[in-house]
């Protein structure tokens, strides 16, 4: 998404890789869509979590092991995943495989190289199952398969979104993954 045209906006919590909290307790809702709507026994599309967005609102864990995980006493606000420990800020910055850390490198490069964010996209060839288009100076490739696939490097590589191996004359880019390439 950074590499595409146009301004960039991130959800909160995208940059942590945060889920989206589907389990919150009824008595812990904050949302008035929720008290509206019908929530009995058998109410689908309307009950829960489905269609409300408490579960989006959660807070930001920012540091420590615990919840309220640096965010208030943790009294007043929506609970957060007992698991997000390994998720807040303070865990993830440094970390060169994390989440945020791919966010700060790819917002530095947008902001450095600024044919990312204005420019002209062009679609670029590529392996089935491969995405490629090329900004000025820039080829992403996002590898939408669920396995590795091989394609010759455009470039030298500016971001990997997860651990690019070479193979001769050919890079390999795991699946569920996206490249930067300097072109």
């Amino acid at each position: 998404m950074l590499a595409l045209p146009g301004s960039a906006y991130l959800y909160q919590g995208e940059e942590l890789g945060l889920p989206e909290v589907t389990d919150l307790p009824d008595e812990v809702r904050q949302d008035p869509a929720f008290f509206r709507g019908d929530r009995t026994a058998g109410a689908a599309a309307t009950s829960g979590q489905d269609g409300f967005r408490d579960g989006c609102r959660v807070p930001l864990p920012w540091s420590g092991e615990l919840p309220p995980y640096g965010f208030g006493d943790g009294g007043s606000w929506l609970p957060q995943p007992a698991d997000w420990a390994a998720l807040t800020v303070e865990a993830q910055t440094g970390d060169p495989a994390s989440t945020l850390e791919l966010y700060r490198t790819a917002l530095a490069l947008r902001h450095r190289l600024p044919g990312l964010g204005d420019g002209e996209m062009s679609w670029a060839p590529a392996p089935d199952g491969v995405l490629a288009f090329t900004r000025p100076g820039v080829l992403c490739a996002v590898n939408t398969l669920g396995h590795e696939v091989e394609l010759p490097p455009p470039g030298a590589l500016l971001l990997a979104s997860a651990p690019v191996t070479g193979n001769g004359a050919n890079a390999v880019l795991p699946g569920d993954s996206c490249t930067w390439w300097a072109i």
